[in-house]
């Protein structure tokens, strides 16, 4: 597959499996530990709509932020430091664009990979890339296409047998987005592609013909 680049402001499928097919989540801790690595890296350059965590691979969909909403890296010894995953944060600077230079979307995917190859690798006394690389991404052009795309993620852990119902699947946004409570995710917007709650449930109970071909993933044996 061609990978094209992440583009600012863009809407994106982003979706990959553990190298040759392997799992990439072996316990509840391990999911919490690569959610909490995703709002660290990713927060800061993409909006998030949808998501799920499969056992050996998982799906996105996010829009990578504009460049005006996207912070400096503070470029000082310190600040390096924070945005390698070194330090306990990243710094954000205000700084001047002559002395600081702007996240890129693609290196903060990478950094969560990373983050997250090296603490899978210590905690299993594994060695080596535990992603498939480079990881795979599909530009969402039409507001159908991010409905259905919305759809395809939540049903995901059906299609490969973890459940007979979405609501039964923890590691997925489902949940959040019906959820009153306060979140990250971006569920306002949601939420308004399909108008209100009640039509986001009813599209999720219906039956939808696949008319996107990059749905058609061939991740065969994945679990």
């Amino acid at each position: 597959m061609k990978t094209i680049p992440l583009e600012y402001g863009n809407f994106y499928h982003i979706y990959n499996r553990g190298i040759n097919g392997c799992n990439l989540f072996q316990e509840n801790e391990n999911y919490e530990y690569f959610l909490h690595l995703y709002d660290k890296y990713i927060s800061l350059v993409a909006e998030t709509f949808a998501w799920v965590l499969m056992r050996n691979h998982f799906h996105l969909l996010v829009r990578i932020k504009s460049v005006k909403e996207i912070p400096f890296m503070d470029e000082t010894p310190e600040g390096l430091k924070n945005a390698s995953g070194t330090g306990t944060n990243l710094s954000v600077s205000s700084r001047p664009e002559s002395v600081s230079k702007k996240y890129k979307p693609t290196n903060q995917f990478s950094h969560l990979f990373n983050a997250y190859t090296k603490a899978i690798n210590k905690r299993y006394h594994r060695t080596g890339s535990l992603f498939e690389h480079p990881f795979r991404r599909i530009k969402v052009e039409s507001e159908y296409h991010l409905k259905y795309l919305v759809y395809y993620i939540h049903h995901n852990p059906i299609h490969h047998g973890f459940c007979e119902h979405y609501l039964d699947y923890p590691w997925s946004s489902y949940l959040t987005i019906v959820s009153p409570k306060t979140t990250k995710l971006s569920r306002k917007e949601v939420l308004n592609w399909f108008r209100d709650k009640s039509n986001f449930e009813k599209y999720h109970s219906q039956e939808h013909i696949n008319k996107f071909n990059e749905m058609n993933i061939d991740f065969s044996g994945d679990k």
